[in-house]
């Protein structure tokens, strides 16, 4: 492979800017982190301490500021953003679980709705120039489990209490974009430009957390145990984690090239033929570690989830020449290969795997890997 000249991708505009991500030790944040700092951004992470161990951040030991607090607390957020002075920001920061919002409700609303408005409001007071890319969710709209994708301005709303949160924190969002980022007054009351992005249903190599299916079968292949499956009709847009971040680090670019027609709302999602049902993410994984073994449960007292749910990517197709890079068959593939390596040879192979991607996203010829 030849080597790639990381400080060019995004026009290089993120090599020497300030990067605050918070919920930097989680998943998505992690994976996000580790490919800023190849660009040579200068990343400060905010978040609650690791959760899970494994964990891909501790993994990866990444070179940069570790800031360990809750996304509640708006003194020392605004204490953060005055030491620092953040030229972008990308909110991570959540309880990401709809089970566990079940059972912690309160806690899911107050990290999901005040982290919102802690940042938004820090933002608003620190009053200088700056990008915020809000990371929502899928199910932060009202779904009625059509077959069509939703569009940006489709009906917000959430069944349960983790998706009425992301609707919240949209609707949250969009008052703050309106009310005090104002489009028409960016560059003279302000300078500001703030976006939302809903995506769901990120899997690769790293995630170890409760209540998802990847992390599931990776504890059940270790543990050599038996896969429970709870809804296996659950059907989903399954992606690597690295195509919504491609989706955010492009979207980042465009913000920080004060680029206000981007500042709105944006789904990021693979094209229609891609959704999977659960029983087929098995199956299609136990081609690639055939030790997994899998059962179906018929438990009658299940909590309400979502049986279909797809977005319509149109908008960042059409508007920021976005798409995804790999299907189905090497989203597996790669996802499944990162736990192999990690747990029969001790090898993180997040580095190759990001290397691959962009080599992948090269030869597509997109906007974003341009020198």
């Amino acid at each position: 492979m030849e080597s790639i000249t990381y400080d060019k991708l995004f026009k290089g505009i993120y090599k020497n800017k300030t990067v605050l991500v918070t919920g930097h030790t989680g998943f998505k944040g992690s994976w996000l982190c580790y490919w800023l700092i190849k660009m040579g951004a200068k990343v400060i992470g905010y978040s609650l301490e690791e959760n899970t161990k494994p964990n891909h951040f501790s993994l990866l030991n990444l070179d940069m500021t570790s800031i360990y607090s809750d996304i509640r607390d708006i003194e020392k957020l605004n204490n953060v953003f005055k030491e620092y002075q953040p030229d972008i920001v990308f909110h991570l920061a959540a309880q990401p679980l709809v089970r566990l919002s079940y059972i912690s409700p309160v806690t899911t609303f107050e990290t999901n709705m005040m982290g919102t408005i802690n940042i938004l409001e820090v933002i608003r007071k620190n009053n200088k120039k700056i990008a915020i890319l809000n990371i929502t969710s899928d199910k932060c709209y009202e779904n009625n489990e059509s077959k069509l994708g939703y569009v940006e301005d489709d009906k917000l709303s959430g069944y349960d209490p983790y998706s009425a949160s992301k609707a919240c924190s949209e609707i949250i969002t969009s008052s703050y974009r309106d009310s005090f980022f104002n489009l028409d007054k960016y560059n003279d009351s302000h300078r500001v430009l703030v976006s939302s992005c809903r995506s769901g249903n990120v899997i690769g190599g790293g995630d170890w957390n409760e209540d998802r299916i990847i992390p599931d079968i990776i504890k059940a292949i270790t543990k050599n145990k038996i896969l429970e499956i709870r809804n296996p009709k659950s059907t989903r847009p399954w992606q690597h984690v690295l195509e919504p971040l491609s989706a955010y680090l492009l979207l980042g670019q465009k913000l920080l090239e004060s680029k206000k027609e981007y500042a709105k709302a944006w789904n990021f999602g693979p094209k229609d033929d891609k959704s999977t049902s659960v029983e087929e993410l098995v199956l299609n994984i136990k081609k690639y570690w055939s030790k997994l073994e899998y059962k179906i449960i018929d438990n009658k007292n299940i909590l309400h989830e979502t049986n279909f749910l797809k977005l319509d990517s149109s908008q960042a197709y059409k508007e920021l020449s976005w798409q995804t890079v790999w299907d189905i068959e090497k989203t597996f593939n790669r996802t499944i290969s990162w736990y192999k390596k990690y747990y029969e040879k001790n090898i993180i192979n997040t580095s190759k795997d990001l290397d691959e991607y962009i080599f992948s996203a090269k030869e597509k010829r997109l906007e974003w890997t341009n020198d």
